[in-house]
C-alpha cells in the first residue's frame, strides 16, 4: 500500500476517506502517532525540534530496511 497524505478534502463517511482514500483507522492512528512525538519533544523541551523529527524519520528508514 501507498501511503497518500491529507490533501484538506476530507469525508466521514463510509471506511475510507474519500479525500486521501487512507481507511479512518489509520488517520486516527496517525493522528495518535503524532501527537505522541509532539508531546515528546515537549516533555524534553527540545529546542531543535527539527532536527529530532529529522533525526527520527531518518532512524526509522533505516531500521525499515531490515528484516522484520
Amino acid at each position: 500500500m501507498k501511503y497518500q497524505p491529507c490533501i484538506d478534502q476530507c469525508t466521514c463517511e463510509g471506511s475510507h476517506c474519500e479525500g486521501c482514500g487512507r481507511s479512518h483507522q489509520e488517520i486516527t492512528d496517525t493522528k495518535k502517532l503524532v501527537k505522541s512525538v509532539v508531546d515528546f519533544i515537549r516533555d524534553h523541551e527540545y529546542e531543535n525540534p527539527e532536527e529530532f523529527v529529522e533525526r527520527i524519520g531518518k532512524s526509522i528508514l533505516k531500521k525499515l530496511q531490515k528484516p522484520a
